[in-house]
């Protein structure tokens, strides 16, 4: 007997895929938040030292705005564990991938700016198009599947 699989079994499969995808990320937040530090931008980062003055946006530091995106990824990936609250959490999704893309950029420049070392360069060269599959990827998981 073959397997039949419906839009919607596609549709929750891949929605708990990308949940794993997100809930590791966001374990990744906590457990080497170094390493998203070069993707938030430092406009975005408070200076506690005094040594320069804060922007408007210089809101968080760059570790509390690691902790920020990390727990934002846990509860979007819940929300696409839930059928009811799939096509919203996959819209912040889709919006929170895309607006990583100026810090995927500004880490991309930096990597190949003169303090750039030969890994920061593969590692950013190869984050930023990342970028634009996972985007297409949570946008798919916006629309209402009501098929059987």
């Amino acid at each position: 007997m073959p397997f039949r699989s419906s839009g919607r079994d596609l549709q929750t499969l891949s929605a708990a895929a990308m949940s794993a995808l997100l809930l590791a990320s966001a374990a990744k937040h906590f457990s080497e938040p170094e390493f998203f530090h070069p993707v938030v931008p430092d406009i975005l980062c408070r200076d506690d030292s005094g040594a320069q003055p804060n922007g408007p946006l210089a809101v968080l530091s760059r570790d509390e705005w690691v902790a920020a995106s990390g727990l934002l990824e846990a509860a979007a990936a819940v929300g696409l564990l839930v059928p009811a609250t799939r096509p919203a959490a996959a819209g912040c999704v889709t919006a929170m991938f895309t607006a990583f893309l100026a810090g995927h950029v500004g880490a991309l420049r930096a990597a190949y700016g003169p303090s750039g070392t030969p890994l920061q360069r593969r590692v950013h060269t190869l984050r930023l198009p990342l970028q634009a599959p996972l985007i297409a990827w949570a946008w798919t998981l916006t629309r209402r599947n009501r098929h059987p």
